[in-house]
């Protein structure tokens, strides 16, 4: 069985993250969305919170779990049997980064291969940061979210 994790905070899910999940889900058996929790950062949304929104959004595709989790992320691949991890990338930045955490990844678990997608140029400029900037001074994030999302942010 092929499973995959695509790891983020997800504070909220993007449309962004959508279109990563819809375009590699169909690649394995499983596909886990996972929260990542740093008990040393303030969120938005709580990670309950989050984890039902989510829920929400891919309610109909039984491939999809989410599930919370702190620490290393490949260990947390390894606790779910998890092969491959999915990054979504936006910019030439985003690669520079996440390469650098894959090669980190790689190191500490061989095993674990780390698939980047590219995200459509249309949403290369959606981030929970910015949506979340949006939202704090009361702007409409309708455009930026899926519509499933928009109830757990009122």
């Amino acid at each position: 069985m092929k499973i995959a994790l695509f790891p983020g905070s997800f504070d909220p899910i993007t449309k962004a993250h959508v279109d990563i999940v819809k375009r590699s889900v169909s690649l394995f058996d499983k596909l886990y969305i996972g929260i990542g929790v740093n008990s040393n950062k303030q969120g938005l949304l709580s990670v309950g919170k989050r984890e039902d929104m989510i829920r929400e959004v891919f309610k109909h595709d039984e491939r999809i779990h989410v599930i919370a989790y702190e620490g290393l992320t490949v260990n947390f691949c390894k606790s779910i049997g998890a092969d491959y991890m999915i990054r979504g990338i936006r910019t030439v930045s985003d690669f520079e980064y996440e390469k650098a955490i894959a090669q980190m990844n790689h190191a500490l678990e061989p095993e674990i291969e780390s698939i980047f997608i590219v995200s459509k140029p249309g949403y290369s400029s959606i981030s929970s940061s910015i949506v979340r900037e949006i939202i704090r001074y009361n702007g409409d994030v309708s455009q930026f979210i899926p519509k499933e999302a928009i109830p757990f942010l009122q």
